[in-house]
């Protein structure tokens, strides 16, 4: 099968609508970031981000085709341009890497979220994923428009779930704000939280619906981390664990592994490789 052949039956396999919009070819950010769609797949390779060291297991393990969540190029529609114009040494050398191996980087990024097919209807891959690598499968689990999962879970606390995620996604580590003993029922995982982002509306949905765990994206240290905190020195059951953006999402490009054959209709050796935890904790 080709590559550009195992791209088609993915995105076929998916929803393609993610948030009431059909996802447009010419719009959408699954396009591919590098290499030769028009050649035999030899093997695939899923991640969250297509590094250096993934490009060099990839090749290692025989697989021609990565097949990453995020960007390969440290900007938004990875332009090219100004690194070329810049001679920048990292790209040319992760460049030749690429054309030496002969590899292919495709980005899987608004079909995954929109849906896979689960029990006659369609879940967001990525955080199904992450419900399964977690244990959550048993839980209650329900999305709201803004994007945000809700998982309602057995009681535990804080300090557990962190455990629990650092041995299950093989995590170096996790920032912790709040109450790390507070009673857990209620876990967010709440997405994007930068300044200048709607805080406040996610602070009255927190207190409103008594969530007790937030699991976020980016985390700055304004607003909500400052509230979070407060309400922990308060004695409230309030708590934030920051795995960072790769690591959250992560395990749902290890649960394409999967259900890619269904997909392809066919197997293709398939092989999860995990980028790696984006900081080293001193």
């Amino acid at each position: 099968m080709l590559i550009k052949e195992v791209i088609q039956n993915i995105k076929g396999y998916c929803r393609g609508s993610w948030m009431g919009m059909k996802i447009e070819d010419e719009k959408t950010r699954d396009k591919i970031l590098y290499g030769d769609p028009d050649v035999e797949c030899t093997g695939i390779v899923t991640t969250i981000y297509a590094s250096v060291d993934v490009i060099r297991k990839a090749h290692e393990l025989g697989a021609n085709f990565i097949i990453a969540h995020e960007a390969l190029l440290w900007n938004r529609g990875d332009h090219r341009e100004w690194l070329e114009e810049s001679n920048n040494k990292t790209y040319l050398a992760k460049k030749k890497l690429l054309d030496d191996y002969g590899i292919c980087v495709w980005r899987f990024h608004d079909y995954i979220h929109s849906g896979i097919p689960h029990n006659g209807d369609y879940i967001d891959g990525i955080f199904y994923g992450l419900a399964q690598e977690t244990g959550w499968l048993d839980a209650k689990i329900s999305e709201d428009i803004s994007g945000a999962v809700y998982v309602e879970c057995e009681e535990t606390t804080p300090r557990k779930v962190g455990e629990q995620i650092m041995k299950a996604w093989n995590l170096n580590g996790l920032k912790c704000i709040g109450n790390m003993d507070a009673k857990v029922t209620k876990i967010m995982v709440c997405g994007h939280v930068m300044e200048g982002g709607d805080s406040n509306s996610l602070i009255k949905r927190v207190d409103a619906q008594d969530i007790n765990l937030l699991l976020p994206l980016e985390l700055i240290d304004f607003t909500l981390t400052e509230y979070i905190k407060d309400s922990g020195q308060l004695g409230y059951d309030r708590a934030i664990l920051a795995a960072g953006h790769f690591n959250l999402e992560e395990p749902g490009m290890k649960y394409i592994t999967k259900w890619i054959d269904d997909a392809l209709k066919q197997h293709i050796d398939t092989t999860f490789v995990q980028a790696g935890d984006m900081y080293t904790y001193m």
